[in-house]
């Protein structure tokens, strides 16, 4: 019996990285539907859209939905195709393997999400290629071993376009091993009901960030690389549930972070202040 009702060590590793509790997320179109379609098929995804205008939500939801374990990476300038795969370690035992985060999320069938994919070096984002076409493998060329992608594993990876540059984009043969989803702010509606439930403020109080929001956003290209995200306006409602000053938290939350330029600054002072 103690035999029998003994979990395997893949289930046990699979177990420490399952969505217990569903992650809030608003649907604004088919993105759900599509999502699950490919992940029936076992197409790799790719979400495009702005900071902070929820794939990461999306992808925590749809891990839950599907109950899956979900293993995310953040990528970045620094990161190694050994950071992803795994390398050789020395401890006091001698010489052992230590599987890296998509060789993990292979062998135990996970989602691994890979956020800003962009930010890592292109010559470490090449070692995902296998995994991502028929063969659904990874070689683990230092260990001299070929892992076989579990049936339930899927890999989907993000970016935000707004911030492409020669230097930093996914090279063709990467990206067209993907299917994509856009991401963007939803309407005006949808984003204060997100924005009311997350922070806990009332209606009222989460249209008047979205109206501001709305001001920045439309900064773009003319001063501002990027308008207030939906996270922005979430923590600042956050702040003002807290029982803080609404314009001394939008200053906080949503217009200190995303400009050091004075004029700029007034800009979007002036926006708060319309509002509150």
């Amino acid at each position: 019996m103690a035999n029998a009702a003994k979990k395997t060590v893949d289930e046990v590793d699979a177990d420490q990285y399952r969505i217990e509790q569903e992650p809030y997320y608003r649907s604004v179109g088919d993105e759900v539907g599509l999502y699950e379609a490919a992940y029936d098929a076992r197409i790799p995804v790719m979400l495009k859209g702005p900071t902070g205008c929820g794939k990461s939500r999306f992808v925590e939801h749809m891990a839950w939905k599907l109950g899956k374990p979900l293993i995310t990476v953040a990528c970045n300038e620094d990161m190694t195709a050994s950071d992803l795969v795994g390398r050789f370690l020395l401890d006091i035992n001698g010489t052992r393997w230590q599987d890296g985060p998509l060789t993990v999320a292979a062998r135990i069938g996970a989602i691994c999400y890979l956020d800003e994919v962009v930010e890592a070096r292109q010559d470490t984002t090449v070692v995902i290629h296998p995994l991502t076409d028929h063969r659904r493998n990874l070689p683990l060329e230092k260990k001299g071993e070929l892992v076989s992608a579990h049936p339930d594993f899927q890999l989907v990876i993000s970016y935000n376009p707004g911030y492409q540059s020669l230097m930093k984009d996914l090279k063709q043969s990467t990206k067209q091993r993907f299917a994509a989803l856009d991401f963007t702010f939803p309407d005006s509606e949808v984003e204060a009901e997100i924005v009311a439930h997350e922070a806990g403020v009332d209606p009222d109080m989460s249209g008047k960030l979205v109206q501001v929001a709305h001001r920045s956003r439309n900064l773009k290209g003319h001063g501002l690389d990027e308008g207030m995200s939906t996270r922005l306006l979430v923590y600042a409602g956050q702040l003002i549930a807290k029982g803080i000053e609404p314009v001394a938290a939008c200053k906080m939350a949503l217009v200190r972070p995303l400009t050091d330029d004075p004029d700029m600054r007034d800009t979007l002072d002036a926006a708060v202040g319309t509002y509150f």
